[in-house]
């Protein structure tokens, strides 16, 4: 199996921590079938393992390396996150404010519905998409038109029900208060800020260079019901209006420079990440399955939020670890969140041998 590694971190006290969660992730991708990976392993605001394993496409034998992108999917809104809350550092949104008061062509009850519950999934809205993608197999505006005659489901903060309806929203939100479309933002107040020039947005129609094929071991609709397993194509359809929910495509390099970069304040004040990362509370009080645009992935013993998407794409941040795990495959079912936390394990505790060192849950996807 092909490994394209990063250069050596400063300091050797986590090669063995790195020498098993090489052996791990190996071992996991021969057990899961898995094509390609990516893995990047942050660690006291360094990234301390990055390499690439397998094949980016199978077909033609091209071997994965720490520069092909890989779509990250709906972990793709932790970053429309913090772009909302960038935009409420910056005074150009409240995010206790309805949706009515950036956008107003929206029915009436769905003006009623908070920013910050349009994040955390709490908003009640009917969702665009259904099982088949878009509602009615239409465009994207036609799904829009249907979506908006629907009823809402539920009273704003009532429950968490995750769906796509509430990040096309937030794009709009951000499109509008930043002035410019939301790639465009999210390009110019992220990537370029960390130094992400391969990050970009996309699906499976569009031409993305050193892009990662995408396969699934599912049984095609056609194959009979005791047909072998076998490797297929799996292709996803995302307009340009989906984006903020799931359109981005990177390398786990590069979301392990997001997350330093977060870490450090370069991209948001630390009371800001703080309020980012706190679960969002639902009428009854009880904390939801979110906070802002992340995941709550489990908060004992210690907070861990993140970013899954696809069933193939996930990062778990550790926050009073100072440690985040990256792993990106180009497998649908592939579920790395499932397999996070044993990597995680191995950077367990801070390493004695260099003193200048600082000592899940459910989500759909598109």
């Amino acid at each position: 199996m092909a490994c394209f590694a990063a250069p050596s971190a400063p300091s050797t006290a986590w090669d063995p921590a790195n020498a098993q969660a090489r052996r791990f992730v190996q071992d996991t991708m021969q057990a899961r079938r898995i094509p390609g990976l990516q893995i990047a392993v942050v660690k006291d605001g360094q990234l301390v393992l990055s390499e690439a394993y397998g094949l980016a496409n199978v077909e033609n034998g091209v071997a994965a390396t720490r520069d092909t992108r890989f779509p990250l999917n709906s972990a793709t809104k932790s970053f429309t996150g913090v772009a909302m809350a960038q935009l409420a550092q910056a005074g150009r949104v409240d995010l206790q404010a309805p949706v009515s008061r950036y956008l107003d062509d929206l029915p009436p009850a769905w003006g009623k519905v908070q920013v910050r519950q349009l994040l955390a999934h709490t908003s009640g809205l009917p969702d665009i998409l259904d099982a088949q993608g878009l509602l009615g197999g239409s465009t994207e505006e036609q799904a829009w038109t249907q979506v908006t005659a629907l009823p809402v489901e539920a009273a704003p903060g009532e429950r968490f029900r995750y769906n796509q309806t509430n990040y096309v929203l937030l794009a709009r939100i951000i499109a509008r208060q930043a002035g410019m479309p939301y790639p465009q933002y999210m390009a110019r107040h992220q990537f370029d800020v960390v130094g992400m020039p391969r990050t970009t947005f996309g699906d499976s129609y569009d031409l993305v260079a050193d892009a990662a094929t995408i396969y699934s071991w599912f049984p095609r609709k056609t194959d009979a019901a005791e047909a072998p397993q076998r490797l297929s194509h799996w292709f996803y359809d995302l307009s340009p209006g989906l984006w903020a929910g799931a359109g981005m495509l990177t390398t786990a390099d590069e979301v392990g420079r997001w997350i330093i970069a977060l870490s450090q304040g370069q991209l948001l004040k630390t009371t800001g990440v703080r309020r980012m990362w706190t679960p969002e509370r639902l009428n009854n009080g009880e904390p939801g399955d979110w906070s802002a645009g992340w995941p709550i992935m489990g908060t004992t013993p210690h907070l861990q939020v993140g970013g899954m998407g696809g069933a193939r794409a996930a990062f778990i941040v550790y926050p009073e670890r100072r440690l985040a795990v990256v792993v990106l495959t180009n497998l649908v079912g592939a579920n790395p969140q499932e397999f996070i936390a044993p990597i995680a394990a191995f950077y367990g505790a801070a390493p004695t041998t260099d003193a200048s060192r600082p000592s899940t849950k459910r989500t759909a996807t598109p």
